[in-house]
């Protein structure tokens, strides 16, 4: 008996070692195919240590340039409000460091250095301001940090469901904690074609996606999972940091909130019941009117919308992009 068992034994070790050696073959291939299957839109910027993604189009002054929020998506985030706007002006969206086509940085990716990632992959590739910055969820954050150190280049900015500097203490008292352990774990498993394997299912297609998109996202995603989850364990910083510059002065501010009540699947993700969750809504929006005071030329907009308002209602982010640029222009005329 004691035989059999070892034998089962190392016929299951040597299945998990073929599985795994064929997974992580897979991988390997993946990675070295991926870019001639999903090439980078708009160029590779040369920062010097490393190259960022930078894709701008369209004509005009101001330049909007979009930073998306906390995920794997890159300049992607805004595929479905970046044609629209470049119709109207200039516009550039970009994948931060280690995140879709862009090379990894090394050291915490603090949010000075997002900005100055930012700033010299602008610079580079030969876009002036005035900017208008747009900047989703963590975004937010980012786009504060990058105006408190290049300010003279900031003209106006869009708050898309923005995150705020006293969120996490603020939520922490109806929230459980977040727990990243599972996504670690997935991270580091990245090489054996694992993460690859389960990327439909933790990539789901948005609304008003492009399939081409989330396909290019899903490609990516073993290489991004872990940039995105470093930039969360630098959540806290990221936060502090963008919490010290909350004078806007009378640049154009538009803040767009997202108002819609939790889904029974959000809720359950997050662990809370339908009566915590309105009172997250409550001190979200709460939080929002103060984002909302930074500024003394602010318009404030509560959407019927889930978090990501860029995909759920792509019209109401165009409009409120559309406004800032307006606000800009007749603020370099007088």
């Amino acid at each position: 008996m004691k035989y059999w068992i070892i034998r089962i034994a190392l016929a299951v070790l040597a299945l998990i070692v073929l599985v795994t050696a064929l997974g992580s073959a897979y991988e390997a291939y993946e990675r070295h195919v991926i870019r001639k299957r999903f090439p980078p839109p708009g160029e590779l910027v040369d920062i010097g240590d490393r190259k960022i993604q930078l894709y701008c189009v369209g004509t005009g002054s101001p330049t909007v340039v979009f930073e998306s929020g906390l995920d794997i998506s890159g300049a992607l985030s805004w595929s479905a409000v970046l044609p629209s706007v470049a119709e109207k002006t200039r516009a550039c969206a970009y994948s931060r460091a280690g995140i879709m086509w862009s090379g990894s940085r090394s050291g915490s990716p603090s949010a000075k250095a997002i900005a100055e990632d930012l700033h010299r992959a602008l610079n580079g590739a030969g876009e002036r301001g005035p900017f208008v910055l747009v900047g989703q969820s963590l975004g937010g954050p980012y786009i504060t940090t990058y105006t408190k150190y290049y300010g003279a280049d900031v003209a106006g900015l869009v708050f898309v469901d923005a995150s705020h500097p006293d969120q996490v203490k603020e939520l922490d008292k109806v929230m459980p904690p977040s727990d990243t352990k599972l996504a670690d774990v997935g991270a580091s498993l990245a090489w054996s074609g694992l993460v690859r394997a389960l990327t439909p299912a933790l990539v789901p297609q948005a609304p008003n996606q492009s399939l081409n998109d989330v396909q290019a996202i899903r490609a990516y995603a073993p290489t991004s999972i872990g940039p995105m989850l470093r930039e969360n364990d630098a959540l806290n910083d990221t936060l502090a940091e963008a919490g010290t510059f909350r004078q806007l002065g009378q640049r154009p501010l538009y803040v767009l909130t997202a108002m819609a009540p939790f889904s029974p699947a959000a809720l359950q993700s997050m662990k809370i019941t339908s009566a915590q969750g309105e009172q997250v809504r409550g001190i979200w929006k709460r939080l929002q009117d103060d984002e909302a005071s930074w500024s003394s030329n602010s318009r404030h907009e509560y959407v019927d919308s889930d978090h990501d308002i860029q995909f759920e209602r792509p019209d109401v982010v165009i409009h409120a992009v559309g406004s800032v640029v307006d606000s800009v222009r007749a603020n370099h005329r007088d």
